[in-house]
């Protein structure tokens, strides 16, 4: 499965992950999480995208790799796995429309639900996520680097119309 949009200069695109793009996207990596994923972790992602169990995108404004995300589908749920945008754009919709893909692609693969994990600490993921339709529904106790707890989030329904429209509603209110 390969998935490409054309890149216009300051366009926000996305297309799918390609080993070419694991330098930045490491670089990334490193400055947005204290444990990061290393090269052999997402090699082995991609791998396993060939597979159609996972998969990862990256994010582009114009000509620069600013952000990234990824997936694993099991049975008809989809587990977001890691969404990450350089800090320099943060809060500019890259992880909005990150999310935007990764969602359209787990409806259109058949899935009815979405799960994800979110550091308790990070409010604004955690708002992001709500606005998708993710709810709370548990706590895993010193997931991230044994010492601070996540949030599981749960989003259900997703083959259903009503979050078509949620997702239509995002798009909507997109720059």
């Amino acid at each position: 499965m390969s998935f490409m949009r054309e890149r216009a200069h300051d366009a926000l695109t996305t297309e799918t992950m390609r080993r070419r793009h694991l330098r930045r996207v490491l670089e990334i990596e490193e400055r947005v999480h204290p444990r990061p994923w290393t090269h052999r972790t997402f090699t082995s992602e991609i791998t396993k995208m060939r597979e159609g169990t996972r998969f990862y995108l990256v994010a582009y404004v114009g000509d620069d790799l600013v952000g990234y995300g990824g997936m694993i589908f099991v049975g008809d749920d989809a587990h977001i796995t890691n969404v990450a945008v350089d800090p320099q754009w943060q809060g500019r919709g890259v992880a909005t429309e990150i999310m935007l893909d990764l969602s359209m692609l787990a409806r259109d693969r058949g899935c009815s639900a979405m799960t994800l994990e979110v550091r308790h600490t990070n409010s604004a993921a955690q708002n992001l996520y709500r606005q998708f339709g993710f709810a709370p529904a548990g706590v895993r106790k010193r997931y991230y680097e044994n010492i601070e707890d996540a949030i599981v989030m749960w989003c259900h329904g997703i083959d259903s119309p009503e979050f078509a429209e949620r997702i239509r509603a995002i798009e909507a209110r997109r720059p």
